[in-house]
């Protein structure tokens, strides 16, 4: 009697394969997710010093002294790229609160939150925020975002 020959993989090799597979699967995609957000974070933290040096910039030259009301005004001017002045990138929404004042009396706020504070598309686990002073703060508040300049004052010092 002639044995057939294998032609194929049988059920419970194939089960076992995808088995391992989703093992794999299950260890690696929560290291990514959280890759994913270290590097919005950072991405945020860069953004913040961007808009700190073209606000810097504006006030020294077309703002007459004064800080820009918003990030559009810094894109209009070319301070800051296409992106970034649209008030999102990398999964952080960017606004700048409460410019007021000219030469020395001139004040703003600007902060970074993330787009979405919750669940596994969780694009940040810290906001960040800064004033004319250039210092960067930032906390893991993520209740709410900070709409004024007082409230981005308030962020704790990251040391960044």
């Amino acid at each position: 009697m002639k044995n057939k020959s294998q032609l194929g993989f049988s059920l419970i090799e194939l089960l076992i394969v995808v088995a391992i597979i989703g093992i794999i699967a299950s260890i690696a995609i929560p290291s990514l997710v959280a890759s994913r957000r270290a590097a919005n974070e950072g991405s945020a933290q860069s953004s913040i010093r961007t808009l700190h040096s073209a606000q810097v910039t504006y006030q020294a030259t077309s703002g007459n002294g004064a800080y820009a009301a918003n990030v559009t005004t810094l894109r209009g001017e070319t301070l800051v790229d296409s992106v970034l002045g649209s008030g999102t990138k990398s999964g952080y929404d960017f606004a700048i609160v409460e410019q007021a004042g000219q030469n020395a009396d001139a004040v703003y706020g600007v902060y970074a939150f993330p787009s979405v504070t919750t669940g596994i598309t969780q694009t940040g686990t810290r906001r960040f925020g800064t004033t004319e002073d250039g210092v960067m703060h930032g906390d893991a508040d993520l209740t709410a975002k900070p709409t004024t300049r007082a409230a981005i004052t308030a962020l704790a010092n990251l040391g960044n």
